[in-house]
């Protein structure tokens, strides 16, 4: 997009971001340690808050929005890192209520020198499901609200109440099991999955494999990203194709929560959703040319200039 930013950037993103909150300890090493046995060593080593849904809001808080997050975590050291972490980036934390006798979710990453990784994460223990503790008004006067499909009972709860209220809804369709996707596809506006996700519930990640899911559960857009082969999206029946940004790939991890964000940044501010997802896609790239999930994730000047210069 050359020229001047558009007009919805000008706007007022007011977005609440429900889901995963993860503790990352992250291990730089020059190649991944592969599928056997393995000791590898470490050239550099962070400990950060990460993931998906608190990502997103940190992503929102970094364009310049009214961010907030809400989630479940225990009352452990962990739990106080990430409060302390997303308060400090500007993220309203009044609804991520942390749990006695409950365990945060931990992640150990290794990333390779090439910006790849590998993930194993622990969702954390005895964290109750029910969602009966947060109130209606946590979700008043927004302009749309991000969910993953980690916390299914808390989102499904969400996503009901942004009906109510007009609120547009938007899902991280990360891999989960077809009960939560069935659960909560009926209730999101715009379903956007990864490419595993995707091939997962559907049977295929293409053109086919969306319009399945458009059509089953009446999505206003269902789209999926795929990495370096940009996205493709379906609304009202058209077909749409996004070409990925080229870069030098120096992180890849939390490439798809900053994308999530960034798009419901753009949704919130009534930005057509072409110009969402092209932006939403220049944003997750310019985060990925720096290091770690959150750290890399751009400012909206920089965003837009990137966007501008490379589209």
């Amino acid at each position: 997009m050359i020229g001047d930013a558009p007009t919805w950037a000008h706007g007022q993103a007011r977005v609440a971001c429900l889901g995963l909150s993860a503790l990352d300890y992250i291990f730089v090493v020059d190649e991944l340690p592969g599928r056997g046995s393995a000791k590898v060593r470490a050239g550099d080593f962070a400990v950060k808050g990460g993931g998906m849904a608190a990502t997103a809001a940190v992503t929102v808080a970094r364009l310049g929005g009214a961010a907030s997050f809400i989630g479940r975590a225990g009352a452990d050291r962990e739990g106080e890192m990430m409060r302390a972490e997303l308060s400090a980036e500007g993220v309203d934390v009044t609804h991520f209520k942390l749990f006695e006798d409950a365990r945060s979710s931990i992640s150990g990453i290794f990333v390779g020198r090439n910006g790849e990784r590998q993930i194993a994460n622990f969702r954390g223990a005895a964290l109750p499901v029910e969602a009966d503790w947060l109130p209606s008004s946590a979700f008043a006067g927004l302009g749309a609200v991000l969910c993953d499909p980690r916390w299914p009972e808390g989102a499904h709860a969400a996503f009901a109440a942004c009906r109510d209220l007009n609120i547009p809804t938007i899902l991280d369709g990360d891999v989960a099991t077809d009960d939560v996707f069935d659960a909560l596809l009926p209730l999101t506006d715009h379903a956007i999955f990864s490419e595993p996700a995707l091939a997962a519930y559907a049977g295929r990640a293409d053109e086919a494999g969306l319009r399945e899911v458009a059509e089953r559960h009446g999505c206003a857009v269902t789209a999926v990203t795929l990495g370096e082969a940009g996205a493709i999206s379906i609304e009202g029946g058209d077909i749409r194709h996004a070409s990925a940004f080229a870069i030098e790939a120096v992180d890849t991890t939390g490439a798809g929560d900053v994308f999530h964000g960034a798009y419901a940044y753009a949704i919130a501010r009534q930005a057509p959703t072409a110009e969402a997802m092209t932006f939403a896609s220049a944003v997750a790239a310019l985060k990925c040319t720096r290091p770690d999930g959150r750290s890399g994730i751009p400012t909206l000047q920089a965003s837009l200039s990137f966007w501008r210069t490379h589209s």
